[in-house]
């Protein structure tokens, strides 16, 4: 490996940086969040409904670049669930087969039992997979 090669692989991805900026935003959501599992979709909506998460989130998008349908596919698809696997809060259950969402696979999570200490509550009408 070369020393262009070495280099390449210290910087951080795009991805990382923007899962790095969103981290502490989706965090806070989690530990406010009552309930027991939800998807990724119905944890957006609720970002969306609080001002300060809707306001990291637009930011997310923005950091991306690349058009809004393509940003929102990163952010859903990859920096959102990606923070989400890394948190001590919630734990994957796996994809919702049938489950809408334009922007990425759809998942489910649950959060665990010490999280929620009384909060928005993400509400779901699809069976658990």
């Amino acid at each position: 490996m070369g020393d262009d090669d070495a280099r390449h692989l210290d910087r951080p991805d795009r991805v990382d940086v923007l899962i790095d900026f969103l981290a502490p935003t989706i965090e806070e959501l989690l530990r406010r969040l009552d309930g027991d599992e939800f998807t990724t979709a119905e944890f957006v909506e609720v970002m969306l409904g609080d001002e300060n998460a809707a306001a990291a989130y637009r930011e997310t998008l923005r950091l991306w670049g690349e058009g809004d349908r393509y940003a929102k596919m990163v952010v859903h698809g990859q920096v959102i669930p990606g923070i989400m696997r890394r948190s001590s809060r919630v734990e994957w259950l796996g994809f919702v087969h049938g489950g809408e969402d334009d922007f990425g696979v759809p998942a489910r999570w649950r959060l665990l039992p010490s999280v929620g200490s009384g909060g928005t509550t993400p509400t779901s009408d699809r069976p658990s997979t």
